[in-house]
């Protein structure tokens, strides 16, 4: 899969069980293949409407293919890495790169041919997961938490999953969680503006504020910081989602261009979008989970556990709150969101449903997924004499 950050395609290859249970499950393989600068421009032109081709729909088709390719390659790659043929594996799922959602239409934009991934590979393809959902009234993400349910509930302990890619999201599992009983949706931007911001602020050669150096260097203005929070889609309850259509490119470029205006410091800048960032996740949590007790631990994955300005900003905003990464909990950050999509692949396979419908909106829990066949003779429950893997 693809964020929405569009930095690199991660890849994980993950032995489930062959039933409805996640345990025992095994992590073979990992890897990240980096997107080029180029192609992330693209992509991020084309999601925010300001593709710099003349024909967007060629560049739609095009950034079709192409990113398939990635995504193929990624399956290669991840599969090596474990040393297993890909002939062994009984299917590639994939999310595909978000280029546009639109829950209020009913409709959602994922890129990355299946068809060509199947080609590619040989192996059976389970894609667009999101547009089940959203035929089913559901706003088609977060789609992340029936794994976080799965994986991450403990028996006495409540928690709080927070993924933070270019939007964060979280998820709230009460102790023993039943699948019913979990609260998600997405917050609002995590490393979206971020990113957007350094790139402006740097000029493109910069693409991300690595570990979160140039905001640690900033002051926080506070005036600013209340003018984000006074933002209608914090206030909405859940369940709801969002992207860069609303927290992306241009959003970046007015807030950078104002401030530049006003002589600001671009580093107190991303300090203030990193405190806005912890300031949302805080405010969702006393807002929107009311049940929430006022001591628990919050788990971190996605890119912006890497950036310790950002878990330091989310550990002021929430003093009682003890912060710390997925990988405490057994589950590698960098790995997760990659592990969520290969649950939902198997889930599919098994026939089962892969998302929490109360979560995203949906009317009922579905098998959300369509299936390309990979090599010739094979059926769509996967290559004969498959182990499960």
């Amino acid at each position: 899969m693809s964020g929405t950050s569009a930095d690199a395609v991660d890849a994980a290859l993950v032995e489930w069980p062959d039933g409805p249970g996640v345990r025992p499950h095994r992590l073979l393989a990992y890897v990240e293949l980096p997107i080029s600068p180029e192609l992330r421009e693209r992509i991020h032109g084309l999601g925010t409407a300001q593709a710099s081709s003349p024909d967007p729909l060629r560049e739609l088709v095009a950034l079709d293919v192409e990113l398939a390719d990635c995504f193929a390659q990624a399956a290669a790659r991840v599969a090596a890495e474990a040393g297993i043929e890909l002939r062994e594996v009984d299917a590639v799922a994939s999310h595909g790169q978000t280029l546009a959602h639109h829950p209020e239409v009913g409709g959602s934009l994922q890129v990355g041919d299946p068809s060509r991934i199947a080609e590619r590979t040989g192996c059976l393809t389970v894609a667009d997961f999101r547009a089940r959902d959203l035929a089913l009234g559901g706003e088609g993400a977060p789609l992340a938490p029936f794994f976080h349910h799965a994986l991450f509930t403990h028996p006495e302990q409540a928690r709080v999953i927070l993924n933070l890619g270019g939007i964060a999201n979280l998820t709230w599992l009460p102790p023993a969680a039943r699948p019913e009983q979990v609260v998600a949706f997405d917050v609002g931007p995590a490393n979206a503006l971020i990113d957007a911001v350094v790139a402006l602020a740097s000029g493109g050669r910069e693409q991300m504020d690595r570990d979160g150096a140039r905001a640690a260097r900033g002051r926080v203005d506070e005036g600013l910081l209340a003018q984000l929070m006074d933002d209608d889609f914090l206030s909405r309850p859940p369940p709801k989602s969002t992207g860069r259509e609303r927290y992306g490119g241009r959003q970046a470029e007015h807030l950078h261009a104002t401030w530049r205006q006003q002589g600001g410091n671009e580093d107190d800048l991303l300090a203030t979008l990193v405190a806005f960032t912890a300031e949302a996740v805080a405010h969702a949590i006393r807002v929107h989970l009311p049940a929430a007790p006022t001591a628990l631990r919050l788990l971190v994955g996605g890119g912006g556990a890497r950036n310790p300005a950002l878990m330091t900003a989310l550990a002021a905003a929430l003093e009682a709150v003890q912060v710390a990464s997925f990988d405490s909990a057994g589950v590698p950050a960098d790995a997760a969101e990659a592990m969520a999509f290969s649950l939902m692949g198997r889930n599919a396979l098994l026939g089962l449903p892969n998302h929490l419908p109360q979560c995203t909106g949906a009317r009922r829990a579905g098998v959300l997924g369509e299936f390309v066949p990979g090599a010739p003779g094979q059926s769509v429950f996967g290559p004969a004499g498959s182990s499960g893997g």
